[in-house]
């Protein structure tokens, strides 16, 4: 029997469209599957996406099971919340140098991943 010729089939901008479509679902609140709460404010956001850039989101979320949780961070403060989904959203974001350590220090507790990991690889803009 003859072996069939295989075709490699690749999305060119597979990334740059998931960052983007990441985006719109966040932005839209389209299905969103979790509430963050933390300093009497709340966020919406995806199961799938907290537990790709955290460990602890992924354990929290394993452990226990629930179709809409409502996860309440104590210590964080709501700004750096926001600033850390944006992050893992769109694997980028701007926080000032006043803001930095401290922003690190939560990004470190929830082990939000390349934040908590390798802080030294943040780029400086000025």
């Amino acid at each position: 029997m003859a072996e069939q010729q295989q075709y490699f089939l690749k999305w060119n901008d597979f990334q740059t469209n998931m960052v983007t479509s990441f985006r719109h679902l966040r932005n839209e609140k389209s299905f969103t599957d979790v509430t963050l709460a933390c300093e009497g404010q709340t966020c919406k956001a995806h199961k799938m996406v907290l537990s790709a850039c955290s460990p602890y989101f992924k354990s929290l979320l394993e452990e226990n099971p629930s179709k809409h949780p409502i996860i309440i961070l104590k210590d964080v403060s709501y700004n750096h919340l926001q600033a850390i989904l944006e992050f893992m959203y769109a694997g980028e974001v701007n926080v000032s140098q006043e803001q930095l350590p401290t922003f690190l220090k939560t990004a470190d507790r929830l082990k939000v991943k390349g934040l908590a990991e390798t802080p030294t690889n943040i780029k400086r803009e000025g």
